[in-house]
């Protein structure tokens, strides 16, 4: 009765919309971005400059209970609408509700629309897309992170996690045809949204930027010296940065001799080689 009451409620404040009520706009949500042509159509010409540059931003959407409650918790701002499929309690509802954004009911079949077939445990939400800073800018960070090749976005967001927690000041990614933002904002619990972040299509490119900037760059290469040479009293107040390669690829020839130093794990029993997302975490913590 109670959570009936709270529905009631923020339904009469216009917080709440129905599938019906929004008539055939849920219908027509895309899967993947939303761009501003669409949200476009849906909005009173009398909106502030402030909804007009929103509109020109890039959307889309991430799913799964926790990242929506994260992201109501910690950037309200970022949220246009969440989309719930099944009941929840009272009090998560109205924490939800405190967004102050409109919260609409989806049938399961629309929200398996929208998460692409994804687990979303009947949690959505539309948001901002976090903006890429250019190379000039996050080149002047101390502690980098370069990914090359890195494709699988479980592995980048699982590295923006770790590299978030233990002190790394952005990521640079380098050859990606493309980056599906929600799968890493999801995948790196929300950290994508927290750590600075650049796109590049050539990594010799960012290695030059950082040679010209003074940054002392290293990678990762199993064929590297033992990390635990590496002292942090070497690195002292040097800027420097971490390159990462591909699991199958690793950095490749050209980069690698590009580099100031290679490095590695020496692993105690004979094994192929770690995850890359392992790999950046356990040399980050080595080297911040």
């Amino acid at each position: 009765m109670k959570k009936t009451k709270n529905i009631e409620t923020l339904h009469n404040h216009g917080l709440l919309k129905t599938p019906e009520e929004e008539g055939s706009r849920v219908d027509e949500l895309k899967h993947d971005t939303f761009d501003a042509s669409e949200t476009s159509k849906e909005m009173p010409k009398k909106e502030s400059r402030k909804t007009e540059e929103i509109k020109e931003e890039k959307l889309i959407i991430v799913y799964g209970k926790q990242i929506v409650i994260y992201l109501c918790s910690k950037y309200p701002k970022n949220i246009i609408e969440i989309y719930l499929s099944k009941e929840i309690e009272p009090k998560l509802f109205s924490s939800l509700a405190r967004t102050n954004k409109a919260i609409i009911r989806l049938d399961n079949k629309k929200a398996q629309a929208l998460a692409k077939g994804g687990n979303h445990q009947g949690f959505l939400a539309k948001i901002l897309a976090p903006t890429p800073m250019p190379l000039k800018q996050i080149k002047h960070h101390t502690k980098l992170l370069v990914l090359c090749g890195i494709t699988d976005m479980g592995n980048i967001g699982a590295i923006f996690r770790s590299a978030y927690c233990l002190g790394v000041e952005g990521i640079i990614l380098c050859s990606l045809e493309s980056l599906a933002l929600e799968g890493v904002v999801r995948s790196s619990a929300g950290a994508l949204l927290e750590l600075p972040f650049c796109v590049h299509k050539n990594a010799l490119d960012v290695i030059h930027e950082l040679k010209n900037e003074g940054v002392f760059c290293c990678g990762a290469d199993r064929s590297g010296e033992d990390i635990n040479t590496l002292e942090r009293h070497e690195l002292g107040s040097k800027k420097w940065a971490l390159f990462l390669g591909s699991e199958g690829e690793g950095l490749g020839g050209k980069i690698s001799s590009k580099l100031d130093r290679m490095i590695s794990i020496k692993l105690k029993n004979d094994f192929d080689s770690l995850n890359v997302s392992v790999t950046a975490g356990i040399l980050i913590h080595r080297m911040c």
